[in-house]
């Protein structure tokens, strides 16, 4: 599960940046200086990026065995600006919690 939750991380981070670039840089161009190139750049990658990430998210959650709701809730993190960060934060926790710990050897 080590590698869906890197790869789930690492795109939750990336569409979260896009996202606030969106919303706080490219908004701000488009409709107070008549300038939409970053919402037409941007907007467009977040929305494809946003595929990579429900694809990763599903993933993890098959993984994971989470519940239904709280996969949709994950997914649709990724629409609300920051909230993709938090999102990411608190699946890291749930994972790491439940993850069983090893003993590790002692060295004789």
């Amino acid at each position: 599960m080590g590698g869906a939750l890197t790869r789930y991380r690492v795109i939750a981070w990336i569409v979260g940046v896009a996202l606030a670039v969106l919303v706080l840089i490219g908004m701000p161009l488009k409709y107070g200086f008549d300038n939409p190139t970053v919402v037409a750049v941007v907007g467009t990658a977040h929305g494809w990026l946003y595929m990579l990430y429900l694809a990763a998210t599903f993933d993890l959650s098959r993984r994971a065995d989470w519940p239904l709701k709280r996969m949709l809730l994950v997914m649709l993190a990724g629409t609300v600006p920051f909230v993709s960060f938090y999102a990411e934060r608190r699946v890291s926790h749930w994972l790491t919690a439940e993850r069983p710990r090893t003993p590790e050897p002692v060295a004789g």
